[in-house]
């Protein structure tokens, strides 16, 4: 059924040639522990709502370090895309010599159901891709392990390869930002790259996507759902059988389900490590939603973009111009910690160090990328408020776990980081926005926030 699709003898491409560095040094030391993946989908008729779990727990310190320096390389190819420059970070990362050990991910697993009949695959999320793919057998050049068994395309009586000539062929560039290539069987074949270096190539293909009820019976269906089907899969997937796309182009998930059923938004609430989230495509739950206009950004239209007006600690501005802020700025699912242009950065540091003295806590080494914290004094401290804010008014009221990270057994530290310049891209992260409500409506160009969101 398989054929040699000859992307060896292609050679890399320039995206992998700008990471292939980063992705050596970081490729097997994340080590971080799976949690159980109890899934909870259902389908009503104003949406699909899918569980959402957060999957890493910071049971080792070595382990968090790591997802840091991995965290930081995803940030450099995001820069990259828009135009910047990669680097090679200089923190001091501990490489295990030991090629082949079991390697886990941090962020964020749904399951979806694929094929005829539907067997069901834990997949990771992403704002910040496009392409949905899984692993399938045979796994010509390699499949890392994964939760369950790898899907078999040949079990499917709906899975078609996609030809050479169709045009969804020509749109993989926009959505992996590699062109297409092309077996001598006329088969479509795709390269996913990503921030950390890893990547996915395989053939591209149509089948049935199912969402599971609550119950466990079929919920809504959608025929022809085009998804890459991974022979040569290395890299950060931890034990996932793929990753699902969310960003804006014609190939990602929630652009296909809302050519269908015109589903014009998608929501989430991402949870803490003891928590469940939730993943809406459609309608969001009545929630009172404060909105931002969604940007596009020409270098990189596929992003989400918005506006960054200003941040407050205890409801007191920070001491810089607003034309500081004036960077593009992105929302992210995958990046873990709030970049910020360096001045702004310092002004907040500023204030929260000022802010922490006081309440006399005393201050702890830096640790890799985060270099503000503190020894906590006993398990909780009290922390300054803080808010980020958008242009409209909207705004992330951050909670103390969304403003410092435990790193070690009695220090926490601040979880923002300098871009390490006074423009560069800000990035709103992964862990300032567990807990809130977040919305995506693309018909409307906004995006909006509600606080306590996972309730």
């Amino acid at each position: 059924m398989f054929e040699d699709i000859g992307w060896k003898s292609s050679g890399p491409r320039v995206v992998r040639e700008m990471v292939l560095v980063l992705f050596l040094v970081l490729y097997f030391s994340l080590t971080t522990t799976t949690q159980s993946l109890e899934e909870n989908i259902h389908n009503e008729f104003q949406g699909i709502h899918l569980t959402l779990h957060h999957v890493h727990g910071l049971n080792s310190s070595t382990a968090f370090f790591d997802i840091l320096a991995r965290d930081q390389v995803r940030v450099q190819a995001l820069e990259y895309r828009l135009g910047g420059s990669i680097t090679i970070s200089k923190s001091s990362v501990s490489i295990p010599l030991n090629p082949g050990a079991p390697i886990e991910i941090g962020n964020y697993y749904i399951k979806l159901g694929l094929g005829t009949p539907t067997k069901y695959y834990t997949m990771i999320f992403d704002t910040g891709s496009a392409l949905t793919w899984l692993q399938c057998q045979p796994c010509k050049i390699y499949c890392h392990p994964q939760i369950g068994p790898i899907f078999n395309p040949s079990s499917s009586s709906t899975y078609k390869f996609v030809p050479c000539d169709a045009p969804v062929c020509n749109d993989l560039e926009s959505a992996t930002l590699n062109a297409p290539s092309c077996t001598t069987s006329n088969i479509c074949s795709y390269e996913a790259t990503y921030g950390d270096g890893s990547y996915s190539i395989g053939y591209l293909n149509r089948d049935m996507l199912t969402f599971e009820t609550g119950r466990g019976t079929k919920g809504l269906t959608f025929a022809e759902y085009i998804y890459g089907c991974g022979q040569d899969t290395q890299g950060l997937f931890g034990k996932s059988a793929g990753l699902v796309g969310m960003a804006r182009n014609k190939l990602s998930m929630f652009s296909q389900l809302s050519s269908k059923y015109g589903m014009s938004m998608f929501s989430y609430c991402l949870p803490t490590s003891t928590s469940t989230g939730t993943f809406t495509i459609g309608p969001s739950a009545s929630k009172t939603y404060v909105f931002t206009p969604m940007i596009t950004d020409p270098r990189d239209p596929s992003l989400y973009f918005l506006r960054l007006t200003g941040i407050t600690v205890d409801g007191i501005p920070l001491k810089v111009s607003p034309l500081l802020y004036r960077t593009s700025t992105i929302i992210d699912s995958g990046t873990v910690i709030t970049r910020l242009p360096i001045r702004v950065y310092e002004a907040l540091q500023e204030a929260f160090v000022k802010n922490m003295i006081s309440k006399r806590y005393k201050q702890a080494p830096s640790y890799s990328i985060l270099d503000t914290c503190f020894k906590a004094n006993g398990k909780s401290m009290t922390l300054p408020e803080i808010s980020i804010i958008f242009s409209g008014g909207a705004r992330l009221k951050l909670g103390a776990d969304n403003i410092v990270i435990q790193v070690e057994d009695g220090i926490k530290c601040l979880a923002f980081a300098s871009n390490g310049a006074t423009d560069g891209i800000s990035i709103i992260g992964n862990r300032q926005q567990e807990t809130s409500a977040v919305v995506y409506d693309v018909t409307n160009s906004r995006i909006g926030f509600a606080a306590r969101g996972c309730n």
